[in-house]
């Protein structure tokens, strides 16, 4: 028995590892856009849009390449959108099909991806469009299937949720070594063939490491999964889902969130919250607006990345590349920034609770410290971006890497804890898909970016304070359980 235990945390623990390759190497390459951006201009696609105009001053000529940065800008506006539009799909396959589905299908829009960006040129320049998007929602099925793993660990399930997410930023540098392999003289192809071959890895995780339906929380004693357990124990997990997913009551162990007062998260004490009153909960509604307000301005400033560096350095190519590579080296720093965030909100674990405090609430208690400090992080990072002073833009890079790291992993942990872990891939999607709407306000901004940038950073920085409504919701919320509980026991 003692033998099948220490077999069990070791696959637990090889899930965990594998998965944080996974993630910090695949899938969220499309975020190193910025990088990819200018290999792709050196290799010409678009280059038909650009348009010379004759200096008046002089013979010479100057060339207008407005409509291909648009151009540019327009690809991850769509792979972008899509990457969490789509969420809502995902999320609904995930939560009825299960684990080892989901991931098929995202591997195999991966792998599609890249081979279309492989075979890309300059003639073929509108590969790309199709290329990007299949790679954005590729990349994130393989990040939604991996944040069930932190279920595996439960007294640090936070930190492993933001973990990965900050690994899902981090891995926006793959496009980076691929711009310093490109500069070395090898060609874009070879380096997306190399990254479709690497699908292979993905099916080998996918029929080892990972279970067929999904990963339970709370965990049951000896649960096991992947092509060696045993017919039982599958069995057993299998009516374990079931019984969650149908009738997990409200109990200490339970992510229901208890109902706010005014009623708009209505629940029965007695069973899990519908999908229903979860999406028409206050917690639902401040958080999305939360998420999509951050969102909005970060797709933004990677889509706007290579103009604005152009504007700043004056068109200078090397300043150009100089600060690409700045801006993607700190990407790296996702997976180190990340954690600290999960540890913020996994900072009660272990510890003794008030009388009467569900761990649920103890969770949401932690929770109000990371949405606070989140938003903190975002208004710095818009005031930071706003300025138009070249070396300030260093410390734009690191608060933009610090604040997406905490931003994506709170998001996803602040849905584990304050919903029902079977509405988890479903609230989700829907969370990332109605932000995706709002981040189509990108490709209009970046119109009026291009003229003077200040009225368009002047009221994104006014749209922050809107942040601090979720924080402060969530504060009051438990101050309020809190009064409640203390009223009972006098």
């Amino acid at each position: 028995m003692q033998g099948y235990e220490v077999g069990t945390t070791l696959r637990y623990r090889l899930t965990l590892a594998s998965g944080m390759l996974e993630c910090l190497c695949f899938a969220g390459v499309v975020f190193g856009y910025a990088s990819l951006v200018f290999v792709l201009k050196e290799d010409k696609y678009f280059s038909q849009l650009c348009v010379n105009i004759p200096d008046t001053n002089s013979t010479l000529t100057n060339t207008d390449c407005s409509r291909q940065d648009e151009q540019f800008s327009l690809v991850f506006t769509i792979a972008a959108f899509l990457n969490n539009f789509l969420n809502i799909v995902n999320g609904y396959l995930f939560d009825r099909f299960g684990t080892m589905v989901t991931r098929l299908l995202g591997i195999s829009l991966y792998t599609t991806g890249t081979l279309l960006m492989a075979f890309s040129s300059a003639t073929f320049s509108e590969l790309v469009f199709p290329a990007l998007s299949c790679i954005a929602v590729g990349g994130i099925l393989l990040l939604l299937t991996n944040m069930q793993v932190g279920n595996l660990f439960a007294a640090h399930r936070s930190t492993i949720i933001t973990l990965y997410n900050g690994a899902f930023d981090s891995s926006s540098a793959v496009f980076l070594i691929i711009k310093v392999l490109y500069e070395q003289g090898i060609s874009l192809r070879s380096s997306f063939l190399v990254l479709s071959f690497c699908s292979i890895i993905h099916l080998i995780r996918t029929f080892l490491l990972m279970p067929r339906n999904h990963i339970p929380y709370p965990l049951p004693q000896s649960y096991t999964y992947g092509l060696n357990c045993g017919k039982a124990n599958a069995y057993n997990v299998e009516q374990f889902e079931k019984m969650r997913d149908g009738g997990m009551t409200v109990s200490q162990d339970s992510n229901t969130p208890p109902a706010p007062e005014d009623g708009t998260a209505a629940q029965d004490t007695e069973k899990v919250a519908s999908f229903r009153s979860c999406v028409l909960s206050w917690f639902f509604l401040w958080h999305t607006l939360w998420l999509s307000i951050m969102q909005l301005r970060h797709y933004l400033f990677i889509g706007t990345f290579n103009p604005m560096l152009n504007r700043l350095t004056n068109g200078d190519p090397n300043l150009v590349s100089q600060y690409t590579n700045a801006f993607a080296m700190t990407q790296l720093c996702g997976v180190l920034c990340a954690p600290w965030n999960g540890l913020i909100m996994d900072r009660h674990k272990g510890k003794p609770r008030a009388p009467g405090e569900t761990e649920q609430e103890a969770d949401l208690r932690s929770s109000y410290l990371s949405l606070f400090l989140t938003s903190l992080q975002y208004l710095l990072f818009s005031v930071c971006a706003s300025i138009p002073v070249l070396p300030l833009q260093y410390l734009t890079f690191v608060l933009q890497v610090l604040n997406r790291s905490f931003l994506y992993g709170g998001n996803a942990a602040f849905i584990s804890i304050a919903f029902p872990a079977c509405h988890f891939g479903k609230l989700y999607g829907l969370v990332m898909s109605t932000s995706a709407v709002i981040s189509l306000l990108q490709y209009p901004c970046f119109a009026l970016v291009r003229g003077d940038p200040f009225f368009v950073d002047g009221a994104l920085i006014i749209l922050t304070l809107l942040a601090f409504i979720h924080p402060i919701y969530v504060f009051i919320h438990c101050r309020k359980l809190a009064r409640h509980r203390e009223d009972n026991t006098q």
